[in-house]
């Protein structure tokens, strides 16, 4: 029986139709309207740090792919479906009195354009949105270069591996997906049109369907027999091993013969459709394809299980030793790690006072201020207003002060809106007065102010100075534009500029509160639509609206470091730590960028969250990425200023960045406009060292035989100054590795260099020790420590402080600083390869148990060859170990403790920069007399709370003083 007559809708009328596409278009502008917003105001962005062809080149790239891969499978779908109907039967016999299908046939047969382009078309937008992710990908594969190195299987460049083969692994999953849903859709249509019918036995199948359809499995397959050729190379990147990355016996010996075997078949079964297709005969191609489900269980899966059970796992060290020495070697290339110094040392040392004193390398820079402790100290010592600030971790740097160089912690003051009062708390004053930091902050890493003696002794503190607008040479490095507007404490955008007397005037200094902003820095927002823009991009209103905002006015954004050189650079992995420094009189920050890749054949794969991971604060964490390759190929300034980004080459030889520099031509200035002043302040960046050091535990051994019994591998201390960092089973955080100004054996004078411990797996002494460089002369030079395996061994970094919490001296004065109203903290624990052995030199701060106080150095540990030394001083701790006379090579305090001085060594003095007491009454302002007087007494209360010991009377006196500063403070702003 054939169908009836298709049954006519109701079209719709012309002014629903209009409602219809209004609405349409509403909710189009919806989706799209925040999407284009952002991409405007990205542009701007790119404008502002002279990068739009980074963006320009991007957003083309994402839209040729949006519509290469939208047309594939779209236009795919559309031709199938096309098919379909053009060879659908002319009468649709239908069984029972009605056909279930009969009134979706009639709506697709009335609405014939809206469903055959329609359809297409939402599978091509839902396509597109999909692949126009994989810009990079791309961009790789048309710009990829040679590394001049071929792996050691096939005999290809590794460039194949990296720029092409995920390129064509990429496009072959398209195709797939493009041959799928084209399938599906014909499937589809084919059964709406009756060419395939479920009714009867095993139902009926049109010829035209028939050979629609076997056609398009063919091609399916066709494609399959190509995946199985890809395959093979992808093999160099197996995981099956749990121990290394790379092609296993197994792998080798059954998986790629099964491959081969497979595309064979697979290319066998596809002509079987096409064939049967043509034939009309489908007994074939079913064979066919049993055949290759069958070969795909017995030659792909079985066969490489019983090899690998029954051969290799027995034998596995004789099996797989060719496929561990590929994987070292590959791994060693990839990490940097091929050109290692290892050197044997003894470690073992019976250092006398004079061989200590004539130490000039390492005893004199030893550092004793720890940057992750210390930042709570810089902020109250330093910061001045409650609106600057520093980040959670301080930096460690090297300058050249009065032709004497050492090592600096060193700091920006930011602006930190934060930190605003609540009558401080509005619109303007937090985007348009308080808009930037002054000063760059920088104290000598070996040294305090003065040491704590007694109970009634004060001191411990860096000697902190700043140099700002007011004093550009305040710190002894001279600042000619010290300035802040971008920074790490930088998280909201700012409106700088415009006309006097029209624009508040941004807080510069106490004297000088109208200052407006004339560099380079941020977008012009002195146009209508610009500020419309961002009032909608940021939901303010006051944007469209204030009269503050006018000619010469801009808008700061995106002004964290980090995020501005990822910006502009999305290709670079991005160091999360930052830091700054005073080049050419002017403060940048300096940013190391990686380039890296999952697919380097036989290297070790690693996660990066995982390599990155320790006790250190402050500092952005890596995502878990899985990575196989790094160089620190491209170092990045941003002027603190103006915003200004620099990327820099520093490694010529990177093929990856090579590739890079090819799609963005211009972006990566070559290494020769590097000033002399800019490269003396590189440090080696700590997340590539932390990647280094964790393969270096397993990839510093030499054979094959001996990676595979780990027995020396070697292991990544635990940091044993955090909590629970002594329990050897407890899953405390990784020691990070430390900044020092050190001369390590072989060295002819001390370099800035980065350095860890490490332990042997599973024990808790010392097994090596590493170093790497960031001299300019030697940059990035890695250096291994070996220690003796046998014999007696050293004490590792938890066993050392393990000896310090036992010490009897320590325990008696930990007792009397650690009481209820003062907490001790740990400092860094240092490992310094001295006098042939390793001193370990570790300081101890402590803090006042209230929201106002900050940590202060009290006292030191040294530990060298079993022996212990504890002193408020690092000179009088090594006294103690070597013996007297010993410690005269160490730096000292400033100035020795001061006499008749009261104050506790846990009091929190006002937050001043010169640390001076109130001015007597002066009888000009009654608030401000009596807070002096309140001063003067909680002072008093003070001292004689520590003549009698009584802790409570103390703790009471401190906050009775902290109180009368704050009222002090209040008073002198109030009264001008």
């Amino acid at each position: 029986m054939a169908t009836r007559p298709p049954v006519s809708l109701p079209k719709l009328s012309r002014r629903a139709r209009i409602l219809l596409t209004l609405a349409g278009v509403i909710v189009l502008i919806l989706l799209l309207g925040a999407r284009f917003l952002d991409t405007y105001i990205d542009w701007l962005w790119f404008g502002e740090v002279g990068a739009r062809n980074v963006f320009s080149t991007v957003l083309l790239t994402r839209i040729a792919l949006f519509f290469a891969t939208g047309l594939l499978v779209g236009g795919l779908l559309a031709i199938s479906l096309a098919i379909a109907y053009r060879t659908r039967p002319v009468f649709v016999p239908v069984s029972g009195a009605d056909d279930p299908l009969a009134r979706y046939r009639s709506l697709v047969v009335t609405r014939t354009r809206l469903f055959g382009i329609g359809i297409p078309v939402l599978a091509g937008l839902v396509a597109g949105v999909t692949g126009q992710g994989n810009w990079e990908l791309v961009q790789l594969f048309l710009n990829g270069t040679s590394f001049n190195q071929r792996d050691p299987e096939f005999g290809h460049d590794i460039g194949f591996y990296v720029f092409q083969l995920p390129f064509y692994g990429w496009l072959l999953g398209w195709l797939f997906v493009a041959v799928v849903v084209a399938f599906i859709g014909g499937l589809l249509a084919h059964y709406l049109f009756g060419g395939i019918r479920l009714a009867g036995r095993g139902g009926q199948i049109s010829g035209s369907a028939r050979v629609h359809l076997s056609v398009l499995i063919g091609v399916f397959v066709l494609f399959k027999a190509v995946e199985y050729f890809l395959d093979r190379y992808n093999l160099l990147l197996s995981d099956r091993n749990s121990l290394f990355t790379g092609a296993t016996y197994t792998d080798l010996n059954a998986v790629l013969p099964a491959k081969l075997i497979l595309l064979c078949i697979s290319v066998f079964c596809a002509i079987a459709f096409f064939v049967g297709a043509f034939l009309r005969n489908i007994q074939l191609p079913a064979i066919a394809l049993v055949l290759l489900i069958l070969s795909g269980i017995i030659v792909g899966v079985a066969w490489p299980a019983v090899l690998e059970q029954f051969s290799v796992r027995p034998n596995a060290n004789e099996r797989e030793a060719q496929s561990i020495e590929r994987n070292m070697e590959a791994t060693r290339i990839a990490y940097g790690l091929d050109g290692v110094d290892y050197r044997d040392y003894t470690g073992s040392s019976q250092a006398t006072p004079g061989e200590v004193r004539d130490d000039q390398g390492t005893i004199p820079n030893i550092r004793l201020l720890d940057p992750g402790v210390l930042s709570a100290t810089f902020t109250q010592r330093v910061g001045r207003e409650n609106f600057y600030g520093f980040p959670d971790k301080l930096d460690v740097d090297r300058y050249t002060v009065d032709g004497k160089k050492q090592s600096y912690i060193v700091a920006a003051k930011e602006i930190n809106t934060n930190g605003l009062r609540e009558n401080q708390q509005n619109w303007i004053n937090r985007h348009l007065v308080y808009t930037h930091g002054n000063g760059f902050v920088a104290a000598p890493a070996n040294t305090i102010d003065r040491a704590i003696e007694e109970a009634n002794s004060d001191g411990g503190y860096p000697i902190a100075r700043t140099s700002d607008t007011q004093n550009p040479n305040g710190s002894g490095i001279h600042v000619a534009e010290p300035r802040i507007y971008y920074g790490e404490l930088a998280h909201d955008y700012a409106i700088v500029g415009g006309q006097p007397g029209q624009a508040p005037g941004e807080y510069d200094t106490a004297t000088d509160r109208s200052y407006l902003y004339q560099g380079t820095g941020g977008v012009p927002i002195d146009n209508w639509f610009n500020r419309l823009v961002f009032a909608a991009q940021y939901g303010e209103r006051n944007i469209l609206f204030s009269d503050a905002i006018g000619d010469g006015s801009k808008i700061m954004y995106n002004r964290d470091p980090r995020e501005r050189v990822e910006k502009v650079a999305p290709w670079l992995t991005v160091d999360g730590d930052p830091y700054p420094a005073v080049i050419n009189g002017r403060i940048q920050w300096i940013v190391d960028g990686y380039t890296t890749l999952n697919n380097y054949p036989y290297a070790q794969r690693t996660s990066l969250g995982m390599a990155t991971e320790d006790s250190l604060s402050g500092v952005a964490r890596q995502a878990n990425n899985q990575i196989n390759y790094v160089r620190n190929s491209v170092k990045a300034t941003v002027d603190a200023f103006d915003g200004t980004v620099n990327l820099y080459q520093v490694d010529n030889d990177d093929p990856v960045l090579k590739a890079w520099m090819n799609v963005f031509p211009g972006t990566v200035k070559p290494g020769s406009e590097i000033s002399p002043e800019l490269r003396e302040h590189f440090r080696y960046p700590e997340d590539m060292f932390k990647i280094q050091r964790e393969l270096l535990t397993k990839y510093h051994v030499q054979s094959p035989q001996e990676f595979y019994s780990t027995q020396t591998f070697w292991n990544v201390p635990q940091d044993p100054t955090q909590p629970g960092g002594l329990d050897p089973n407890s899953d405390a955080a990784k020691q990070p590795p430390y900044y020092v100004l050190a001369q390590a054996p072989g060295q002819n004078e001390p370099t800035f260099q980065l350095t860890s411990a490490l332990t042997p797996l599973a024990r808790q002494y010392l097994a090596a020790w590493v170093s790497v460089s960031s001299d300019p002369q030697d940059y990035g030079k890695i250096t291994v420590l070996r220690l003796p395996t046998g014999g007696n061994q050293l004490e590792g970094p938890v066993q050392v402080q393990n000896a310090f919490q036992s010490n009897p001296a320590f325990t008696q004065d930990r007792t009397l600083l650690g009481n209820q109203s003062v907490d001790i903290i740990y400092g860094n624990l240092l490992t310094l390869p001295v006098a042939g052995g390793f001193l370990y030199v570790e300081p101890i701060y402590i803090q006042q148990r209230n929201t106002q106080s900050y940590p202060q150095l009290a006292r030191v540990l040294v530990s060298f060859g079993g022996k212990i030394g504890f002193a408020s001083t690092l000179n009088g701790a090594l006294d103690e170990v070597f013996g007297a006379g010993s410690g005269d090579a160490a730096t000292g305090p400033a100035q020795g403790p001061p006499q008749g001085t009261t104050t506790s060594p846990t009091t929190t003095p006002p937050s001043s920069t010169n640390q001076q007491p109130p001015p007597p009454p002066a009888g000009g302002n009654a608030n401000l007399d009596q807070a002096v007087r309140d001063i003067q007494a909680a002072l008093e209360r003070l001292r004689a709370a520590q003549q009698s010991g009584d802790f409570t009377a103390q703790g009471q006196a401190l906050a009775e003083l902290d109180a009368a500063a704050q009222r002090y403070e209040q008073a002198q702003r109030a009264g001008g």
